[in-house]
């Protein structure tokens, strides 16, 4: 009966019913041509699933790519091949479809979900060629159940979800994480807490990149909270050129943390020029574990921050007890405290430091009480070395006193010397 209705309905064109007869006869070939005549959807998906049944898979690929550019249509297509378990034919049909000029973003995201179960090593190339003509969502969803980390960071961030894919790089960094995306991305991240959580994970997995990854955070980090974290994890030395870099904003919390870094590495150079740099941290704290130091240099740098705080008397005794006399002189001249600059005189007396006396004379010379040098000078026997002092001294006098007599005598001419 089939052969008799095949010559009828080629006899009276009817090529729908003709490729339906054909198929039956297992003539695909003719089918499929019949098909091309008839034109119709409902013609080309009779023959494309005949020619699945019949495992002609070459002339049902012929058939399914006018089935295909039919969005409506593409879901029964799908569903009929994978029923059958014909996978990777199914993936063949749709990768020939994708040069079609009716091509459309079903197409591109039916594939992109095959190849996450079945393919998926060419995922990744499909996704850099397509990623913008997929329905990224629903990818989302079947790379996710296949586990591929590296492809869904990829969609994340087209999708400008940045919060998840760093979430996603740190939550399966042997196959996820790469350092230049990370960083890339972790910059245009909205939950800030997300930057503590990274630098945790960096600190665990890639510690030695962790200055990197600061050089992009910081001007959104908070370096408080930052220094605090590093401090409770014991990590300040490894993030030293991160505190470096951002002490130009004077955070007290840097400060404090490099101060406490310098110390620790006995780089008093490198204190001294911090601490005369950014003078926002405890100033008193800091003198008072530096005057216990071992070196002298950081107990010098005490004396220093005592004399800041304007604690001269004991920036002096400290300059004293470490034998710095300059410092004690220069230090006690500054203060304009006349009895502590008298208490260092009578100091270098009973040390026996008499070019100290004489040097401290003229640091000091603008406080000193003339009469209160003579008797220590004289009480000691070291007038020889007050005599430059004394000499200086009755310059001075005989100069103002000439000066009153000649304004007493000739008012004119004072005004003319002055």
């Amino acid at each position: 009966m089939y052969d008799a209705a095949k010559l009828l309905y080629n006899n009276v064109s009817n090529f729908a019913r003709l490729a339906s007869t054909l198929v039956r006869l297992g003539e695909f070939q003719a089918a499929v041509d019949s098909a091309h005549k008839a034109n119709s959807t409902r013609t080309w998906k009779e023959v494309c699933f005949a020619c699945v049944d019949g495992a002609e898979f070459r002339l049902a690929q012929m058939c399914g790519l006018h089935i295909v550019i039919h969005a409506d249509e593409l879901e029964e297509l799908i569903s009929y091949y994978q029923d059958r378990g014909y996978f990777y034919e199914l993936i063949a049909l749709l990768e020939a479809a994708l040069g079609l000029e009716r091509a459309h973003m079903g197409m591109f995201t039916e594939l992109a979900i095959l190849y996450s179960k079945f393919k998926p090593q060419k995922m990744r190339e499909h996704l850099e060629l397509f990623w913008s003509r997929v329905n990224i969502p629903k990818v989302l969803r079947a790379v996710e159940q296949a586990h591929l980390w590296a492809e869904l960071v990829f969609l994340y961030d087209k999708y400008e979800e940045y919060d998840n894919a760093v979430i996603t790089m740190m939550n399966n960094p042997t196959d996820a994480w790469k350092g230049g995306q990370f960083k890339d991305i972790i910059a245009k991240v909205a939950n800030v807490e997300l930057y503590y959580k990274s630098l945790r994970f960096y600190l665990e997995y890639k510690p030695l990149l962790i200055n990197d990854l600061l050089a992009v955070l910081s001007p959104r980090l908070d370096h408080t909270r930052a220094v605090n974290f590093f401090s409770k994890m014991g990590q300040l030395q490894l993030v030293k050129p991160y505190l470096r870099s951002v002490q130009s904003h004077n955070n007290k919390a840097v400060n404090e943390a490099l101060n406490n870094l310098l110390t620790e590495e006995e780089d008093f150079q490198g204190l001294r020029a911090s601490i005369d740099a950014y003078d926002n941290f405890d100033n008193i704290s800091l003198a008072q574990r530096l005057e216990k130091h071992d070196l002298i240099e950081f107990r010098r740098i005490a004396a220093y921050l005592y004399k800041d705080n304007n604690r001269w008397k004991q920036s002096v005794e400290l300059c004293k007890k470490d034998c710095l006399y300059k410092d004690a002189m220069l230090y006690a001249a500054e203060s304009q405290d006349a009895e502590l600059t008298e208490m260092l005189l009578r100091w270098f007396l009973e040390e026996g430091k008499k070019e100290c006396f004489a040097a401290c004379l003229f640091a000091s010379y603008d406080l000193l009480h003339p009469d209160v040098v003579l008797e220590l000078a004289w009480r000691h026997n070291i007038v020889d070395f007050a005599m430059p002092y004394f000499i200086q001294i009755t310059r001075e006098y005989l100069t103002k006193v000439s000066l009153l007599v000649i304004s007493f005598l000739q008012p004119k001419y004072l005004l003319t010397f002055l």
